[in-house]
């Protein structure tokens, strides 16, 4: 009986050796891709590789390349090409991208992130959009030349007119609610083309809240509104706090981007001093032309020694 267990125990081993050695339990390891060079990527794809050289990326990798990295050109981002050109049906043995790529997107963005991880794009990891699983390639594009430097996704950016809107445009296809605001009879003036998203926000991350450029909210107002910095000999305390106390930065339906109308807006704090605060009649002296401002209108401070009431 042991005879035949020693047996059928050496008869069992030969057989899994035989089943390794088919590889039918134990796949052989691949040998590692190497780089081809895109002269070989150019046998196959020869529009994409014609676009390409007319992008400024493609100028750089393909002309004037500064380092070993960008001297690889397509495989700089798809990685070594061996294994594509060997098998160029099987979608795995390149780095490909879009929605539609089997590689996460992860991996997508970090091929970017080997040379643009520094000046904007530092604070990339840990982002609002880079937790949400945002590809660099939803904003970008890469194989072909655009009208703006920084090769965003956008029609507008076929039409000179509105090539400054591309950046806005970009950022509004997924910011639907600011979209609407920008729409409304007071607002940024992003849709006339002489400011961006990108001039208050950086959407490759920070540090502060809502992904701003400035360190707070005023800083970020006060790079084209100057004359409200102050310091003022009387301080309005709303306006030191945040503009947005009483501004909606993104578009409104009162004039100069107010939340609410003069003179609710001024009720909100001011109430029962000096004036009542029961609602106006449209034909009030409180409520005749600009309101409040009519004799209130340094609403943001004032360095007049009798300006202690904000008046003119």
């Amino acid at each position: 009986m042991e005879r035949r267990r020693v047996i059928g125990s050496v008869i069992w081993i030969f057989c899994v050796l035989c089943l390794l050695r088919a590889g039918k339990l134990w796949a052989e390891e691949k040998p590692n891709p190497t780089y081809v060079g895109h002269e070989q990527c150019q046998l196959c794809h020869p529009d994409q590789l014609g676009k390409f050289a007319e992008t400024r990326m493609g100028k750089l990798f393909l002309r004037s390349p500064r380092n070993d990295l960008e001297r690889w050109a397509c495989e700089n981002c798809h990685g070594p090409g061996s294994a594509h050109v060997q098998n160029p049906v099987d979608p795995t043995t390149i780095l490909r991208f879009g929605k539609h790529s089997p590689a996460p997107v992860g991996e997508q963005n970090q091929a970017c992130l080997q040379c643009h991880e520094r000046g904007a794009q530092t604070h990339w990891l840990g982002s609002a959009h880079e937790t949400q699983g945002l590809a660099c390639t939803a904003c970008h594009t890469v194989m072909g030349p655009t009208g703006d430097h920084s090769q965003l996704v956008s029609e507008d950016e076929k039409t000179p007119f509105y090539a400054k809107r591309a950046d806005s445009t970009v950022c509004l296809q997924c910011h639907l609610q600011q979209r609407a605001q920008m729409l409304r009879s007071s607002h940024m003036p992003l849709w006339e083309g002489k400011m961006t998203c990108t001039d208050c926000h950086n959407p490759h991350g920070t540090v502060t809240p809502a992904l701003l450029i400035e360190n707070s909210i005023n800083e970020n107002c006060y790079k084209c509104h100057a004359d409200k910095r102050g310091p003022f000999l009387w301080e309005h305390p709303p306006v030191l706090e945040n503009c947005l106390n009483c501004h909606d930065a993104h578009g409104s339906v009162n004039e100069d981007l107010l939340t609410v109308k003069v003179p609710r807006l001024c009720q909100q704090c001011h109430i029962e001093i000096r004036h009542p605060s029961q609602p106006f009649s449209a034909t009030s002296r409180f409520v005749f032309n600009r309101a409040c401002t009519n004799c209130h209108p340094q609403v943001h401070g004032s360095n007049h020694p009798s300006g202690v009431m904000l008046q003119r």
